[in-house]
């Protein structure tokens, strides 16, 4: 499931990084590798707060949907 399905407070495990290569590159380096820890902070206007490994990030909708969770 993508992570921009999940709801405030929901925490889930990254699965799998979609996109070219680019774009996985950046959101690993932001954190967001196999096996990581994500939570939905917030969501506002479609962007997301989302923390990881102990700090937050924001993310657009759609760079969250490239992202999923188990």
């Amino acid at each position: 499931m993508p992570l921009s399905m999940l709801n405030i407070g929901d925490i889930r495990q990254v699965n799998k990084i979609h996109g070219k290569d680019e774009t996985r590159r950046f959101l690993e380096s932001l954190g967001f590798v196999a096996g990581s820890t994500v939570s939905i902070v917030s969501e506002n206007g479609g962007n997301f707060i989302i923390n990881v490994k102990g700090s937050r990030i924001a993310l657009s909708k759609a760079l969250a949907s490239k992202i999923f969770v188990a």
